[in-house]
């Protein structure tokens, strides 16, 4: 599996992002904003967590019109996938790469503290390892996480399978509880929560390991 992940201005997740997936067996590259080219044979790409551009603007929003994001969208384009988490999580939306928006939390403060995520669905590579209905506990980190579609994009998102996760307790006032959800091909998955703080068990958890064990797994075989 070779795995790139973007490093923006502001971004403080890259290097735990890259070293989940090294441990997973990854081969990664670190692929700077301004580059116009993803390294060959790319898998994946990790868009990781933090404060592209200092969240001036609106979360996510110029990071999503650097020139590697131009790259990252034909990769999705193709068929390759892409891990957004937090701020990349934001940015995929802001691409198009993932519908909907993170709006600013419901109770107006950052939030930072360990949640209990439920696993909706196990139908894609990301998910396959856990047990559908599994509850893991996945660290937040945000500000503006609070997850907005319109009636009828939610209700694609449910109809498909797309949901992800969803939080056990919701923290930000995201709508129906989502926590993370998939692309229309189930190769971009978007997600608030940071499973890559969850992949190391000297870091107080390793219920996030399973997301980079699964990706290894199918990338590996396919």
């Amino acid at each position: 599996m070779r795995a790139a992940v973007v490093v923006f201005p502001g971004s403080n997740c890259d290097r735990d992002l890259a070293v989940a997936f090294e441990k997973a067996g990854a081969d990664v590259t670190m692929v700077w904003h301004k580059d116009s080219t993803l390294p060959d044979g790319v898998d994946i790409v990790g868009v990781p967590g933090g404060f592209s551009y200092g969240d001036y603007l609106r979360c996510g929003a110029i990071a999503a019109n650097s020139p590697i994001c131009k790259s990252v969208a034909d990769h999705a384009a193709r068929g390759g996938y892409v891990l957004g988490v937090c701020n990349g999580f934001q940015v995929l939306t802001e691409t198009g790469l993932l519908p909907g928006a993170l709006l600013r939390n419901a109770g107006l403060k950052y939030i930072c503290k360990t949640v209990g995520l439920k696993v909706e669905t196990t139908a894609s590579d990301f998910t396959s390892s856990y047990g559908g209905g599994d509850v893991i506990d996945i660290p937040i980190a945000h500000h503006d996480g609070n997850y907005f579609a319109d009636p009828e994009t939610l209700a694609t998102l449910k109809g498909e399978d797309r949901i992800a996760f969803t939080y056990t307790d919701n923290p930000n006032g995201s709508q129906i509880d989502i926590a993370g959800i998939l692309s229309a091909n189930r190769r971009v998955l978007g997600m608030m929560p940071h499973p890559e703080r969850a992949a190391d068990a000297g870091h107080g958890g390793t219920d996030g390991t399973a997301l980079f064990r699964a990706l290894a797994g199918a990338l590996t075989t396919a």
